[in-house]
């Protein structure tokens, strides 16, 4: 992971610093980032454990089947704390809206200061989740899904880079940073593992190249 966090850590460091002088005593620091994900070692026993099978069918599929983006707290859904997390010194209005700040999308290496140039990407895809077992699922279930802040599954990006990305899985789409395809790579698989999704061999093949290079 060195390089990759880098600029994350330097952010915690100078955070803990501010907590030492009791700055931030009583706040957690900003981590301005998706939850850190396994490791690869964890990954890649997650992923021996994932069902193959060949991917499902789309029919049936519907985004409103996952309903999103679910309120989190007073008027904040959860793309807004998605993007209050990742972004740096974002400032948002009494609608939970963000007006300033600064993001740094990980899949390419861009920054941005409008959060209208950011999607908030589903790392696993909504539908993807449909093909490989979430049709079988309730609405709640998916509604978790589509909204889950407690998995590296959800994580501000730029907007034409996850359209590029739709619903494709790793053996189709990584990101073109290629120092972040590592991290991505686990994300996908603790993602997956967690909520039970299956692969199908070809996505399979490609995160096993991914994370035996991690």
């Amino acid at each position: 992971m060195s390089g990759v966090y880098a600029r994350r850590i330097a952010v915690l460091a100078a955070s803990a610093a501010l907590t030492a002088t009791g700055v931030l005593a009583t706040a957690p620091a900003a981590q301005a980032a998706p939850p850190t994900p396994v490791s690869a070692a964890t990954a890649r026993t997650y992923l021996a454990q994932l069902t193959v099978r060949a991917e499902g069918s789309s029919s049936g599929y519907d985004r409103d089947k996952f309903p999103h983006w679910s309120t989190q707290s007073g008027a904040c859904n959860t793309r807004e704390v998605v993007l209050k997390r990742d972004g740096v010194n974002v400032v948002q209005d009494s609608a939970c809206a963000a007006v300033s700040g600064s993001w740094y999308s990980e899949y390419d290496g861009a920054t941005w200061h409008a959060a209208s140039d950011l999607d908030i990407d589903h790392v696993v895809a909504l539908s993807e989740a449909w093909r490989s077992g979430a049709s079988g699922w309730t609405t709640s279930q998916r509604q978790a899904f589509a909204n889950d802040l407690t998995r590296p599954q959800l994580i501000a990006v730029t907007d034409n880079v996850n359209q590029a990305k739709g619903d494709l899985d790793p053996a189709e789409w990584m990101p073109s940073r290629t120092a972040y395809r590592c991290t991505y790579a686990r994300m996908w698989v603790q993602v997956k593992h967690h909520w039970k999704l299956s692969t199908d061999s070809a996505e399979k093949s490609a995160l096993q190249s991914v994370l035996n290079g991690c």
